[in-house]
């Protein structure tokens, strides 16, 4: 996977094969959730992060904590409730004895970890929420007047619940627009269900086995970016972008260049993700959903009507293909 040792399409037949090893360890733990899985590790190949909605009991930790430890990376989670402090999160310098008499010590939060799940993001009050905001753009966190850097990869998988929104602080545009996917998580068919009840309520033990080391992840972060896009399938997502700021009839605002780069760059970590030296069309569609839904406002006479960001996001693709 060494771009100067290897030839490059070597490289991403190579990575194919080592995420379908990814899979099928993941899959001895978690059962079906394929499209959530992807996205997630989508998110961890672009060096950004996700939001997860989903109603509670549908194996978000286990799902995480099973991609932490198959790519060998540190995991902490984190339960935000109203009463979460920023210091909570990021840590504080806490007074020990020394020979030299009492001397603050840096207490490092949780967020240092490779994979922080954030549960119940929008419970936190604003200011803790505001205190991620330089963890995910900076990846370092600053107290008092040091600096410490996150440990790389670093990732913020924050959830949400989409039912119960009594007590709640919805995350500002600001902090929504760093998420680079909003994955939507359902409840599972009839035939997972009944692998889950099978597998979690008998006497099997599950061993997984680490599929990769923190140093291969950083190399691939760095190999989706060369992955090759063609002019067509650019001009394709500014396109898009485009059109969710000329769209008033359901939308109030629009995407941002922001959007473009996200939408381009998870295209090519689910082209290298599939082993493939190219980006394709079918590439752009799967992720513009989860990389629009949550950039866009919808506007009154939508959410009267009971329009959702997805049927919203349907309809620009489909104006868009028509285009090209």
């Amino acid at each position: 996977m060494i771009k100067d040792s290897q030839n490059l399409s070597d490289a991403y037949r190579q990575s194919g094969e080592t995420f379908k090893s990814i899979f099928n360890e993941i899959g001895k733990v978690v059962v079906g959730q394929k499209e959530t899985i992807t996205h997630v590790l989508i998110a961890i190949l672009c060096d950004s992060h996700a939001l997860i909605e989903s109603n509670p009991g549908l194996g978000k930790t286990l799902t995480v904590n099973t991609i932490s430890q198959i790519l060998g990376l540190k995991f902490n989670r984190i339960q935000c409730t109203p009463d979460l402090m920023p210091s909570d999160i990021i840590g504080t310098y806490v007074i020990e004895e020394t020979g030299r008499g009492k001397e603050f010590r840096f207490e490092p939060g949780p967020v240092f970890a490779n994979i922080v799940l954030a549960d119940e993001i929008n419970r936190a009050s604003p200011k803790t929420q505001s205190a991620l905001l330089e963890a995910m753009q900076e990846k370092q966190v600053t107290v008092g007047n040091n600096t410490y850097p996150l440990d790389r990869p670093f990732m913020v998988l924050a959830t949400q619940n989409p039912i119960e929104m009594e007590g709640t602080f919805p995350l500002p545009e600001a902090q929504l627009d760093r998420f680079l996917l909003k994955i939507n998580l359902d409840y599972p068919s009839y035939e997972e269900e009944m692998q889950i009840v099978d597998r979690y309520t008998g006497n099997l033990k599950i061993s997984i086995h680490e599929v990769m080391t923190q140093d291969t992840l950083l190399k691939l972060q760095s190999l989706v970016r060369d992955v090759p896009i063609s002019d067509e399938l650019k001009s394709r997502v500014i396109k898009i972008v485009e059109r969710t700021r000329e769209d008033k009839e359901f939308i109030e605002y629009g995407a941002s260049p922001r959007a473009s780069i996200g939408l381009i760059l998870a295209a090519k970590a689910r082209a290298l993700l599939n082993g493939r030296n190219f980006v394709s069309e079918e590439d752009i569609h799967e992720l513009a959903y989860p990389v629009l839904r949550h950039r866009i406002m919808l506007n009154f006479e939508s959410q009267r009507k009971g329009v959702t960001h997805d049927h919203v996001i349907d309809k620009i693709l489909k104006y868009a293909k028509h285009l090209s």
